[in-house]
């Protein structure tokens, strides 16, 4: 589930110092505390004084998310809050928030047909930031992997990398890229189009199945440069899947820079199976 400060770093324009207070208490791991804070929150955002729907969706939301409420009434929940925000606050990255929540409710639930429309409605022609779009094609794109329609996946993973590189969730791009490459790598032929190609040319379909595409080694070089300045900041750990991925395009595409620049860092690897690739 995603919280408001994992997108932005305000928090509502109301209840100030509570809101900030909660946020601290939640990062803190002190989650008892911050359910008891939010019901007074909650209270004071429905009082005559301090009225703001925004702030009673955002803790209710978040009362949600912390369980502060039965298991069966937090799909109602959640629900409840994205349609007030649609209203109050269309649009808005709370709004997004309320939508990518629910979306993963559905996901979670086994709702597959649910999650895509959910996540279909955050779109930037509905005014979402571009990091909260870039997270509904990361998920939409993992439904569509687990369905067997690797095109689409394909797709949404594509624009959901593009959408996050260079913003604050860099990880999050990175687990893009990774994604697509992990389908991408399994099929790569030089005379399929551009994904970019695929991405504007893609139209709705009535009925979805298992698909695949080859994809095209521009893409797949494209990809891996947007990630390496961020996995080669530190090789460290026993356990590098990732490296081994930028190692196993670099042998497809026969880009042999990746891998030559792997070897002059060697002894920073940690990774028994990459060492190994990497001296043979």
């Amino acid at each position: 589930m995603i919280r408001l400060e994992s997108i932005e770093n305000n928090a509502p324009d109301v209840l100030t110092v509570d809101a900030i207070l909660f946020k601290t208490l939640l990062s803190e791991g002190n989650k008892d505390q911050a359910i008891e804070l939010s019901e007074e929150i909650l209270e004071r955002s429905r009082s005559l004084e301090e009225r703001n729907h925004e702030t009673e969706a955002w803790i209710r939301m978040e009362r949600a998310l912390l369980g502060a409420l039965g298991e069966e009434s937090v799909g109602e929940e959640l629900t409840w809050c994205a349609e007030r925000l649609s209203a109050v606050a269309p649009g808005s990255p709370l709004h997004g928030i309320s939508l990518l929540n629910l979306g993963s409710w559905h996901r979670n639930q086994g709702q597959t047909m649910m999650a895509l429309v959910t996540f279909s409605d955050i779109s930037s022609s509905a005014g979402y930031p571009n990091d909260v779009i870039g997270l509904s094609r990361l998920e939409t794109g993992r439904i569509h992997a687990e369905m067997g329609d690797f095109e689409s996946a394909m797709r949404h993973l594509w624009i959901a990398m593009k959408r996050l590189s260079g913003s604050e969730l860099s990880a999050e791009s990175l687990v893009c890229a990774m994604e697509w490459l992990d389908i991408a790598l399994d099929d790569v032929d030089p005379s399929s189009p551009r994904i970019a190609e695929l991405i504007s040319e893609a139209k709705p379909r009535e009925t979805r199945g298992e698909t695949r595409i080859s994809s095209n080694p521009d893409d797949v070089k494209e990809a891996v440069e947007i990630i390496l300045p961020i996995l080669t900041r530190d090789l460290s750990g026993l356990s590098r899947d990732d490296l081994g991925i930028v190692i196993d395009a670099g042998e497809i595409i026969n880009e042999k820079s990746w891998i030559d620049g792997l070897k002059v860092r060697l002894s920073e690897i940690q990774d028994p199976r990459i060492i190994e690739v990497l001296q043979s």
